[in-house]
């Protein structure tokens, strides 16, 4: 527990799940407990369930650095003495955000896309937190919206956006494509300099927290 210095993965999903209390706790309990209907399977709820425990020094130094005193934008967050400046990041990023995400609102990851000081592609897909990023294409759910230029506020963006149908996925590939390498063989983990410990997915996977 956090006394222990460890935030349960429990503690932490009831804390998100309180967010959208409506869809995540309360529509269980009715349809469930209240109709007697089985839920139906849904692999990115159960991929959801699958917490993970977080150091508690961890998680204090994230709330108050990043959030309470928002120092990353800032420009006053240091790591192991050294401040970390985003503007100093020359490198292309690629930023998604999702229209109807809770936790992440397009606004913010909008505003910290600007923060960087080399070529930033912001590319804005539909749905929330998690529909928004997990969307293969074969399902061709939702749409996204793309625009090359960066003005003042999402909404100015949005103004000027593309609007494609379908998942961002494919918007990505042709952005990583022209900033990659040829194709190269897989490579065999077997074959590598290290023994493998035991077969894919590993056991930790199904360690509960």
């Amino acid at each position: 527990d956090a006394a222990g210095g460890v935030l349960s993965g429990q503690a932490m999903a009831e804390t998100f799940n309180s967010l959208r209390a409506n869809d995540l706790i309360w529509s269980f309990f009715v349809n469930n407990y209240l109709m007697g209907k089985e839920p139906k399977p849904f692999d990115l709820l159960f991929w959801n369930s699958d917490q993970t425990r977080m150091p508690k020094a961890l998680h204090l130094f994230y709330l108050r650095k990043f959030y309470g005193e928002n120092a990353l934008a800032k420009g006053e967050l240091v790591m192991d003495n050294i401040k970390l400046d985003l503007s100093k990041v020359k490198t292309p990023v690629y930023v998604q955000s999702s229209k109807e995400d809770h936790i992440a609102p397009a606004r913010s990851v909008y505003r910290g896309a600007k923060l960087f000081g080399g070529p930033v592609t912001f590319t804005l897909a539909g749905s929330g937190h998690i529909a928004g990023v997990i969307n293969a294409p074969v399902a061709n759910k939702y749409q996204h919206w793309t625009n090359s230029d960066l003005p003042g506020s999402v909404e100015q963006w949005m103004e000027q956006a593309k609007e494609t149908p379908g998942s961002w996925w494919p918007h990505w590939a042709v952005w990583l494509k022209a900033k990659s390498g040829g194709m190269v063989p897989a490579r065999d983990p077997a074959k590598g300099p290290f023994k493998p410990l035991e077969d894919a997915p590993g056991s930790y996977v199904k360690v509960k927290s």
